[in-house]
């Protein structure tokens, strides 16, 4: 069994915030918080060790006491290069990955992840969630930024990014990788409901 110790999370709090004005997303509000410390507070419960991963306003994140870290690569290159930070800087067998705008993300989140990839030994295991379609019909989609992965996969990932690669789909399919339903009963509809814009985040205040 892999344990919650032999697990690093890292919170992607890294980008600009487009969507939202350019503002940092991480420190809006939710529930009386920063959302990012909101979303530190909901892992730290279910891995080892936690830390950001941020560009910005790094001393309003180390406030939240725990570790921050800029992107190893420059010029906000998306996710991607919040995995790498974290597969750079983790010094546990896994990292976990986590989105700031996703505050409501499920408890057992991490503990399914490790389940399903130690399972199928398997080298990531990403979540996935059901969306409704354009039909309003409902279907599985996967969260690719949540993700629980092997730290021996950073050459990897440090080869795809210096070749340009951005997309996170696209460097998993390099990999054997385990998609994780999150479609249980007692699973919430909100689970991964994410944060773009203000009016969204205080949709969710509510939930």
């Amino acid at each position: 069994m892999i344990t919650p110790q032999e697990i690093t999370g890292i919170i992607l709090a890294g980008g600009r915030g487009s969507r939202m004005g350019g503002i940092d997303k991480g420190l809006q509000n939710f529930n009386g918080m920063p959302l990012a410390l909101h979303t530190l507070m909901r892992l730290q419960m279910q891995v080892g060790a936690v830390m950001v991963n941020a560009n910005r306003n790094l001393a309003a994140y180390e406030s939240f006491g725990t570790s921050v870290w800029p992107d190893v690569i420059s010029d906000f290159a998306g996710p991607l290069a919040g995995f790498l930070t974290g597969l750079e800087r983790c010094e546990s067998p896994y990292l976990v990955t986590v989105p700031c705008d996703t505050p409501l993300f499920p408890l057992d989140l991490v503990s399914r992840l490790a389940e399903a990839l130690e399972r199928d030994d398997a080298d990531i295991a990403m979540a996935a969630a059901p969306e409704p379609d354009k039909d309003g019909h409902m279907h599985l989609r996967t969260q690719p930024v949540f993700c629980l992965l092997r730290i021996d996969l950073m050459e990897s990932l440090v080869a795809f990014t210096q070749g340009g690669g951005r997309k996170i789909d696209a460097w998993t399919a390099q990999h054997k990788t385990v998609v994780v339903p999150f479609d249980q009963p007692g699973d919430s509809a909100q689970a991964f409901a994410n944060a773009n814009t203000l009016t969204e985040l205080h949709q969710l205040e509510n939930h």
